[in-house]
């Protein structure tokens, strides 16, 4: 879940013509050969042979959703659900988001605000009585401008015999009040990735809603929009997995990958979805009837700075001109969701299997052109 890295990287990628996933792994992977001239069809049966072989050669476990005005060109599963290979992968598979999860918490927030029971614009504290930024808005959570440090996972290593074995979105909330260290910057003057700002905006969804955050986000988004393999689930869920749930594992060691003691928390990660749902979440932000198109808006305008520069960050989102995306890594998962809101194509790319090729594999799947950059 720490990709501010990974963004800096991608977007300069994207600053040279290069729409690509940045992560921290370089391999050699085969590469993919389409022509410009080839027709959709035939980039969309090629790109499937590439998975499929990358999958029968241990080198992607995953699925994937490639879309283009709300229908599938390509939605499909390549290879299984968790190291012991007892479940294929399918379309309805439901994967660790990771950090991808954070457009969806921002989502939550949204929703909030359109009962009327949030302020974007209204201090933290008034929500969270004991955080000790008064001047942090709500807004500059989800910007990532609030200079709140990204130090929860430290902080808990510090103190975790105050707060038992395993922490809690409140847990955190309590962690960041009663210990504060000093701000990385005055909030509203610059960007920094921090995946403290979204557990405290599922730790404010707690508060304003007075549910857990994984029920709001059930009985709120998730429900209401059929997406029937998509949730919030942790280590402080009622169930212990549920129905179409992959497993994290690790490819090149053989080993199932069980979550940590930071995996009680949400809001930074924890959703979990199938490719099939995303389907649903693109077609979502086209328009629906549970956040006005002014909130959509205002998902993807990043801030302006006092210095007169915008950051490329909006809620939960990266934004490059037309180009909205996310991507995340934690534990197995290393996922992506891009979106060309002029050309209304998406892609899904998740994989749950700690893949190295991921960077790669997303670079070759781009040069079919259907996710433009631009």
């Amino acid at each position: 879940m720490r990709i501010a890295l990974y963004i800096f990287l991608a977007l300069v990628a994207l600053a040279l013509g290069s729409f690509t996933w940045a992560y921290f792994y370089v391999t050699n992977i085969p590469t993919l050969e389409i022509s410009e001239n080839a027709s959709l069809e035939n980039k969309i049966e090629q790109i499937d042979a590439y998975l499929q072989d990358l999958q029968e050669k241990g080198r992607f476990n995953g699925a994937i959703l490639i879309a283009k005005d709300h229908q599938p060109l390509l939605m499909k599963g390549y290879g299984w659900h968790g190291m012991k290979k007892e479940k294929a992968l399918t379309p309805q598979s439901s994967f660790r988001l990771a950090s991808v999860s954070k457009q969806f918490t921002a989502t939550g927030i949204l929703i909030l605000k359109e009962k009327g029971l949030l302020d974007l614009d209204a201090p933290v504290i008034t929500y969270l009585k004991d955080y000790p930024y008064p001047e942090v808005k709500v807004r500059h959570l989800l910007n990532q401008t609030s200079g709140t440090p990204d130090n929860y996972m430290s902080l808990f290593e510090k103190h975790k015999e105050k707060k038992g074995d395993t922490l809690s979105i409140q847990g955190m909330v309590q962690l960041v009040s009663q210990h504060p260290e000093e701000v990385l910057a005055k909030a509203g003057t610059t960007y920094q990735y921090s995946n403290t700002n979204y557990v405290l905006l599922a730790g404010i969804v707690e508060t304003v809603s007075g549910q857990t955050f994984e029920a709001f986000m059930q009985s709120e988004l998730f429900e209401p929009m059929g997406m029937k393999n998509s949730r919030v689930w942790n280590l402080f869920s009622a169930d212990e997995t549920f129905p179409n749930k992959t497993d994290d594992f690790d490819g090149m060691l053989k080993k199932t990958l069980k979550p940590t003691l930071l995996d009680g928390v949400a809001g930074d990660g924890a959703v979990f979805c199938s490719v099939e749902d995303f389907l649903i979440w693109d077609k979502f932000w086209y328009g629906n009837d549970i956040i006005s198109q002014e909130s959509i808006n205002e998902a993807f305008t990043p801030p302006s700075l006092p210095d007169g520069k915008e950051t490329n960050y909006g809620f939960g989102w990266v934004i490059q001109g037309n180009m909205i995306w996310h991507n995340g890594s934690w534990l197995g998962a290393r996922t992506f969701f891009g979106r060309n809101v002029k050309e209304k194509t998406c892609i899904a790319l998740l994989d749950n299997s700690s893949n190295l090729n991921s960077e790669g594999i997303l670079r070759e799947i781009q040069k079919a052109g259907i996710l433009k950059d631009k």
